[in-house]
Parts: C-alpha cells; sequence; structure tokens
C-alpha cells in the first residue's frame, strides 16, 4: 500500500517550510518515501507531493508518524496538507 501526503503553501512561506523541512525527521524503516515532488504557480503557490510505501499491516504506524511529521510545519502562514492511504487492487478486493 501507499500513503500519498499533499502539501501546500504560498511563496512567501518559502523560507520557513525550507528550515522546517531541513530539520524533519526521517521515514522510520518500515516506510520507503518518493519524493517530495514539487510544483508552483502563481496563483496556487507551491505544492508537493510523496508517496510512502509501506506493508499495509504497518497503516496506523504510518500514520501516526506521517501526523507528527505534519505537525512540523504547524504555524508556517497558509500551510495545508492532506495525508490519505490508497491500498493495491487486491487489497482493495480483499475488502469488500
Amino acid at each position: 500500500m501507499v500513503i500519498i501526503t499533499q502539501i501546500a503553501y504560498p511563496t512567501t512561506s518559502v523560507q520557513d517550510m525550507a528550515k522546517r523541512f531541513l530539520e524533519s525527521p526521517q521515514a522510520p524503516e518500515f516506510m520507503t518515501r518518493r519524493g517530495p515532488f514539487i510544483n508552483a504557480s502563481k496563483t496556487e503557490g507551491i505544492q508537493s507531493f510523496s508517496l510512502w510505501e509501506l506493508d499495509n499491516s504497518r497503516l496506523a504506524e504510518g500514520m501516526k508518524f506521517l501526523g507528527g511529521y505534519m505537525k512540523i510545519f504547524f504555524g508556517v502562514p497558509g500551510f495545508t496538507y492532506e495525508i490519505r492511504p490508497f491500498f493495491h487492487v487486491d487489497e482493495a478486493l480483499a475488502m469488500i
């Protein structure tokens, strides 16, 4: 399974976000991060997404880590985020 995180913030917050990103914790050994991938727009500011791969059995631990990870950015003006788990087709089919 994967968890996709999406972060957005205005260009005026770039310096604060960069500083906090450099201080952010490394992913635990049971998670593999792909990204972050960055996009910038005049109208929408900066958007970043990462794909975190992990075993389905570690979902709760992964969500807890990512919740804590996002907290380091709280207080940055305009910061928003989403944390969304996605299952492989076989995993999703097993749930129905």
